[in-house]
């Protein structure tokens, strides 16, 4: 997925300014698909370029005039051309599971400080995702327009609490010593971890 795509998914809700757009981002998509500001205005350019996107000048008064942006018909053709391609399953690029990888040559006390923060920031996402559910879609139900809205918060509420759960488990497994030679796993007895 190319962040243009991410784009035209968040155009399809309403028209919206490059700031609104950055928002969203910010607020719901960003949980799915990161970006910044800069990267979002770049990629305005082109997808106006493209004939995707089509800016609109709003007067404002007091402020600076604004661009609210649109779909037009050869990006919802864009759109619905990558929502018909297979997606692709995420790849885990995370140095804490390298660091993890190579346990026994690594200093334990800061591994486990990053674990610690970890654990808090999945938490809070796990919370945040849950305040937003229950806010948007109080009974569980969403209405048709909606329903992708529904799962991909769901999807995050569970991925949140899985990783949350697994920096709890690796904390309570980490060796007390600096050397994880001595560690016990998890069922009591030694044996590697395949993964």
């Amino acid at each position: 997925m190319a962040l243009g795509d991410a784009i035209l998914a968040c155009l399809t809700e309403r028209p919206m300014t490059g700031y609104e757009l950055a928002k969203t981002f910010d607020n719901s998509l960003g949980f799915f698909w990161k970006a910044n500001h800069q990267q979002i205005y770049r990629e305005l350019t082109k997808l106006r370029d493209r004939g995707h996107i089509q800016g609109r000048e709003v007067v404002q008064s007091g402020k600076p005039n604004k661009l609210v942006y649109t779909l037009t018909p050869e990006g919802r053709a864009a759109l619905r051309h990558w929502g018909a391609r297979p997606s692709s399953p995420a790849s885990i690029k995370d140095d804490l599971l390298v660091r993890l990888y190579a346990l026994d040559s690594v200093d334990i006390e800061p591994l486990r400080t990053d674990l610690m923060a970890r654990l808090e920031y999945h938490r809070d996402r796990f919370a945040r995702y849950e305040r937003i559910l229950n806010k948007r879609f109080p009974d569980g139900t969403a209405p048709p327009g909606d329903v992708g809205k529904l799962l991909g918060l769901r999807m995050g509420v569970r991925y949140e609490r899985a990783v949350a759960e697994w920096c709890e488990e690796a904390l309570d497994t980490l060796p007390a010593s600096a050397k994880a030679a001595s560690v016990t796993p998890i069922g009591g007895s030694r044996r590697g971890i395949k993964g």
